[in-house]
């Protein structure tokens, strides 16, 4: 090829194969968004045009995403971003990668329409900023306990302009009572016993997945401190994990809210209980 160039489809095709043997479950779809990105392109054009070459410093930047990939780290890792919902986050080690199950959160947030909402334990501060962005007139409050998640946050809402209505806090909960429309959280669900993927365990912040031996510890100890601090919302949407729907629901009856509803994410697994109180402004 002249000046050195590589074609895309046979750096393509052994990124591929390296992925395979070290048993990554979507090896081509992997290859494929890391080339896009970073020849400028997209997947369709890498696989339509056999003939593509890439620029030496393309070829020598897909290398080291290669290698990188190989050491199981996360794509969304290596490229420094990850979509959601209609916003794009910058993400790192300091934050868990936004899943597409945790958009049934936001999807909540538009059956309520809320004006002002709680998300405790925001991370990237995906739910809070797609919360935002497509609910114009609503204001978010977004806690963390993790100083650096929240610098990633912050640096979201600035690059997506919605820097006026989230108000980022460190901690678990805001000081002081206070009345939102809606309570959102993610928080750790994963039981410690619980192996994970390569791509989870060894590089995501362990803080942000785990949460006791039946990984409920997290959750139960934030419903008990948002009824000691008076924190009070007609509606409460928590993310879960597979089989902890009834024992979460039971928890969220005993914190005031008794109306739950257990929802299933697309694979038929436990995945948002939702509270609601009968009478709004009962006290939990």
């Amino acid at each position: 090829m002249p000046g050195g160039e590589a074609r895309a489809a046979d750096a393509l095709a052994a990124a591929t194969d390296s992925f395979s043997a070290v048993g990554i479950e979507t090896p081509r779809l992997d290859a494929e968004l890391l080339l896009a990105e970073l020849a400028g392109t997209d997947r369709a054009t890498l696989i339509v045009d056999r003939d593509l070459t890439l620029e030496p410093s393309v070829a020598r930047a897909f290398s080291e995403a290669v290698r990188r990939r190989l050491r199981r780290e996360p794509v969304a890792y290596i490229l420094g971003s990850r979509g959601f919902r209609h916003i794009e986050l910058l993400v790192d080690r300091r934050v868990l990668i936004p899943r597409p199950e945790t958009e049934m959160l936001v999807e909540l947030a538009l059956e309520v329409g809320p004006t002002e909402v709680l998300e405790i334990g925001t991370g990237s501060g995906a739910i809070a900023l797609a919360v935002a962005d497509e609910l114009p007139d609503s204001r978010v409050v977004a806690t963390d306990v993790s100083d650096g998640a929240l610098e990633v946050a912050i640096a979201n809402a600035r690059r997506l302009g919605l820097g006026e209505r989230v108000e980022f806090r460190l901690g678990s909960l805001p000081e002081g009572s206070a009345r939102f429309d809606l309570i959102l959280a993610n928080l750790p669900y994963v039981p410690d016993s619980d192996g994970l993927p390569p791509e989870v365990g060894q590089w995501e912040p362990e803080g942000a997945l785990f949460g006791g031996p039946d990984g409920t510890d997290v959750i139960a100890e934030v419903l008990v401190g948002i009824g000691a601090a008076g924190i009070e919302a007609p509606v409460i949407g928590l993310e879960i994990g597979q089989g902890q729907g009834e024992r979460v629901a039971a928890m969220l009856r005993a914190s005031g809210w008794p109306e739950t509803e257990v929802r299933l994410d697309l694979a038929g697994i436990d995945r948002v209980v939702v509270g609601r109180r009968s009478r709004p402004g009962v006290d939990a």
